[in-house]
């Protein structure tokens, strides 16, 4: 009567029904203790009262053997659904054992969420883990029932070849809920055929494996159904074959794959078959999913889909759907997806599959305040707990809330509320806030949306002008009224760039992007102090990268950028040309917290450690291409902080040589570990005891002087401090330390110097090196001392007095300045070393002064 009585009165009689035809053969036999938890479940799940009660034996033992108390340990279920599958000798008994497993594992997992003895995680993963293992061990069953059909499926060599069954969506996310769908696609490694006297081709052998795999897992019987497939992720969709080789799924995403294609692709993951082959596939279709470049048209083609599907759900009155309606689970996973297609090539640490991570990683990088995160996972939490408890009540897909008052007070039970109207003002508060967060993200910035009449006015008028619709004089008065102080020359200009090459060579896509920018750039040029300056820099530039319309929808998506670009294009044409030849650049511009704010040198390292921990050490290309986007965004910060009066003089160069700093570091770093890994560490004897020699790298000129500007290059010296006997390397393939220190150098200089699609690091000049050019790259300790106390010219002995150890041993940087102590403390002839310097001096005016009569 207790438990009976903790209940909503409208779910009493169904409950008290349901236990006196339970309890009439299995009540006696259960704790009494757990009779409050059996009619909340019961209440709150018909599903679960019915699996009670058509498998009471089974779901007795699963109540009292404490199964429903514990999460399952790892690989518990896998195990378990193994064992049972193995004793199947037909497929008729193979689906009737799936869909009982399926059914007590469902029950629960049913019961610890609703008892609030599960985490949403949990829930999600042991949903994830269930579905993984029924097709997995589905497949292995029916995959070996084909082959003594047909033979085993090889390749053109003679290999074996598997299925490998890609999870999409919620699946391949670790997200699966209660009554999902689960969404595949099934591939093979390569062509061939079966070895079998029945011999088929691959394509036909995995065709049928396939639909028999569907089969099995989603006709429903009189056990029910395992889970329902959904193919029509694959490629073509229902067009296209339902098994296809790796190169034709390479070939299609390359030719044909849609945007929504990139966005479903990014949960992809091999659930079944082979993993090895899967794994190698998704790290070819990766490029596909993830672009090198920053990606801006990502948030166009996610505001589109959203439209559809607004569209859909107004057409069919859902609103009320938690997972597509406003304020949805969809609209938060799109936000994070955005982000993920939009930089995931260039931050490897969001190719994640979970949502949560990718939101918590968002913020930890500074690309989503913490309060908007905060904001989004709890809505997340929550919106799942209700889309998982409302399938809980039926074991029904749907995301839509009950009308009648039945389901309501089940739903308000599950959720932990007293009534409908508080549970609804909850969800009602996180949709809003979900909603409201989303509208900010894919707002989209066209002025025509202004609410002010005449901005709208002027809007419209500046897209006839850039469409070439107004005659040339109302033009010219538009753009007098918006500031432009030569409007002839001005016009000529944005009609030049409208019908010239760049413009007819772009895509439909292309135009479409650079139509959306155009009016909105040439109405913020004319804001600006010197629009007749700042317009032909600007067109340059949207010029240069208008065959990368990503860059065109950076600019279009976000005011903020457009804004700072036109600011300090106005500030600086360096600035302007510096955008123009490294446009990946631009995304700089969207946080002027952080433009205006350059890093210390503290910073500088932490930031670049962080760029760098996930790139694989042999990848030289992307170590490369990182280190140049590393310098060429901080010295735009500098210098963007530099023209707007932020940075004193001083601290100008003092950023730029914190800046080179910290990449030697990084780069010595770098090639020191790969060729530690090749030839092992140097070792030699030193006064007969065992000795580590090391490396460093020594500025001069105006990087030595902590002086250095936007353009210097890097004045450096080698040195190391190998010595004595047996100087070699401890790695298998040993070489002499001197050989592997000139490879070190040789490799840095490399590193620094190699032209890629990103630019020069810095152009580095060695020439201060003893003997200059005809000398040894890399000098011992002893060596560079002799040379200096010897050999070395007065102008040598000159630049000692700037150069300093930027970047190695300490050891040696002691040394080193020991030595530039006492050589620069040396006592001179005052006579002779004037005559030296005044001789050296005249002999660079000679050779590099461009001074002329009239010009110094």
């Amino acid at each position: 009567t207790a438990a009976t009585e903790a209940l909503p009165g409208a779910l009493r009689p169904e409950v008290t029904n349901l236990w006196e035809e339970f309890s009439d053969q299995w009540g006696r036999r259960t704790d009494i203790s757990r009779i409050n938890d059996i009619f909340k479940v019961w209440a709150t799940s018909p599903f679960v009262a019915s699996a009670f009660l058509q498998q009471e034996e089974l779901f007795w033992d699963l109540l009292n053997s404490g199964a429903l108390d514990r999460r399952n340990r790892s690989g518990e279920l896998s195990d378990h659904i193994k064992a049972s599958v193995q004793k199947v000798a037909s497929e008729a008994s193979l689906m009737q054992v799936l869909r009982r497993l399926r059914r007590i594992e469902m029950t629960r997992i049913a019961w610890r969420d609703l008892l609030g003895m599960a985490e949403l995680n949990e829930t999600l993963m042991d949903l994830t883990v269930l579905a993984e293992n029924c097709v997995d061990c589905a497949l292995d069953w029916c995959y070996r029932d084909a082959c003594r059909r047909f033979g085993m499926p090889r390749n053109s060599a003679g290999e074996e070849q598997h299925l490998v069954v890609l999870g999409m969506g919620k699946l391949g996310g670790y997200e699966l809920n209660f009554s999902s769908d689960i969404d595949l696609i099934f591939t093979y490694p390569e062509k061939g055929k079966t070895d079998g006297k029945r011999c088929v081709d691959n394509a036909q052998f995995f065709l049928r494996l396939g639909q028999r795999l569907i089969k099995v897992l989603s006709e429903t019987t009189a056990d029910g159904f395992v889970f329902r497939v959904d193919m029509r992720l694959r490629p073509f969709g229902d067009a296209g074959a339902l098994a296809i080789s790796f190169n034709a799924m390479e070939d299609y995403y390359q030719q044909h794959g849609r945007d929504w294609e990139r966005y479903a692709m990014i949960k992809a993951r091999v659930v079944a078959g082979d993993q090895d082959a899967g794994k190698v596939l998704l790290e070819r279709l990766r490029p596909f999913v993830y672009r090198r470049y920053l990606d801006y048209g990502a948030f166009e083609a996610l505001r589109n889909m959203k439209v559809l599907i607004k569209d859909e759900i107004k057409r069919r009155g859902m609103g009320d759907n938690v997972k597509l309606g406003p304020g949805g689970i969809r609209e938060i996973e799109f936000i994070g997806q955005a982000f993920q297609l939009i930089r995931g090539g260039r931050d490897i640490s969001l190719q994640q599959r979970s949502i949560q991570k990718v939101l918590q990683l968002l913020t930890a990088n500074e690309q989503l305040p913490d309060f908007v995160t905060t904001k989004l996972l709890e809505a997340y939490v929550f919106l799942r707990q209700v889309e998982n408890r409302l399938q809980m009540i039926d074991d029904q897909q749907t995301h839509v809330l009950p009308k009648d008052a039945i389901a309501q007070t089940r739903l308000t039970l599950a959720m932990g509320f007293s009534n409908w109207e508080t549970f609804k003002l909850r969800l009602d508060s996180h949709r809003r806030n979900v909603h409201e967060i989303f509208e900010g993200v894919f707002a989209s910035p066209q002025l025509e949306q202004s609410s002010s009449e005449s901005v709208a006015e002027t809007s419209s008028k500046l897209v006839q002008l850039w469409h070439g619709v107004l005659d040339e004089a109302h033009a010219m008065q538009v753009l007098q009224e918006l500031g432009y102080k030569q409007p002839e020359a001005a016009y000529c200009l944005i009609n030049d760039h409208r019908i010239g090459p760049v413009y007819k060579l772009k895509n439909a896509i292309g135009r479409e992007r650079l139509d959306r920018l155009m009016p909105l750039l040439v109405a913020a040029i004319g804001q600006c102090s010197d629009p007749d300056g700042v317009l032909p820099r600007l067109l340059q530039l949207t010029g240069a990268v208008a065959k990368r319309s990503v860059y065109i929808a950076l600019l279009a998506e976000n005011p903020m950028a457009l804004s700072q670009l036109v600011k300090l294009s106005t500030a600086s044409p360096w600035i302007a040309q510096y955008l123009t030849q490294h446009p990946i650049l631009l995304d700089e511009l969207l946080d002027p917290r952080n433009l205006y704010a350059p890093p210390d040198r503290a910073g500088l390292k932490k930031q670049l450690i962080s760029e760098l921990k996930h790139i694989d050490l042999e990848d030289m290309e992307s170590l490369m291409d990182r280190l140049r986007r590393f310098k060429q965004a901080n010295v735009l910060k500098v210098a963007a902080a530099d023209v707007m009066g932020v940075l004193p003089l001083m601290r100008v160069s003092d950023q730029l040589t914190w800046i080179a700093e910290v990449i030697l570091e990084y780069t010595l770093l770098i090639c020191w570990q790969q060729l530690l890994a090749k030839y092992g560490r140097p070792r030699c004897y030193l006064h007969g005891e065992k000795y580590s020699p090391d490396f460093a790298i020594v500025a001069y000129g105006k990087l030595g002087g902590i002086e250095l500007g936007y353009g210097s290059d890097l004045d450096i010296v080698f040195l190391h401090d190998s010595a004595g006997n047996r100087q070699v390397t401890d790695g298998e393939k040993s070489i002499d330390n001197a050989v592997f220190f000139a490879r070190l150098g040789r490799r840095m200089i490399h590193m620094l110097t190699t032209l890629t699609p990103a630019g020069e690091l810095y152009e580095v000049d060695a020439r201060l090196r003893p003997s200059g050019k005809s000398g040894l790259l890399v000098s011992s300790l002893q060596a560079f001392e002799h040379y200096q106390c010897t050999t070395a010219w007065t102008w040598e002995h000159q630049a000692l007095v700037r150069a300093r150890v930027v970047a190695g041993n300490k050891r040696i940087a002691n040394q080193f300045a020991r030595l530039r102590h006492e050589v620069l403390s040396q006592k001179r002839k005052e006579r002779q070393l004037k005559r030296e310097v005044r001789e050296m001096r005249e002999r660079m005016w000679e050779e590099l002064g461009r001074s002329t009569s009239a010009q110094f």
